[in-house]
């Protein structure tokens, strides 16, 4: 049985999916307007091991990642670098 820590609760919650053996990840991905570094790092092994972890319990995982695009950002970065 796959279980949970609650933060909020304090206390291990048993998994139980919406969908019986199905499971939506819904992550977010890379920010594109500057370079990727070690604490985006975190966040991609942490969303990697949590997948293979479903997937080893029997889920079947649907991932879906975002990219984020912060437009305002990529256009001053842009002008800066000319």
């Amino acid at each position: 049985m796959l279980v949970f820590y609650n933060y909020l609760s304090r206390k291990k919650v048993p998994f139980k999916p919406i969908r019986p053996s199905h499971v939506g990840l819904y992550t977010c991905g890379p920010t594109v307007y500057n370079y990727a570094h070690i604490g985006n790092l975190r966040t991609y092994v942490f969303e990697d091991i949590l997948r293979r972890t479903l997937e080893y319990f029997g889920y079947k995982v649907k991932h879906v990642m975002n990219i984020t695009d912060v437009e305002d950002k990529i256009i001053r970065d842009s002008k800066k670098a000319g």
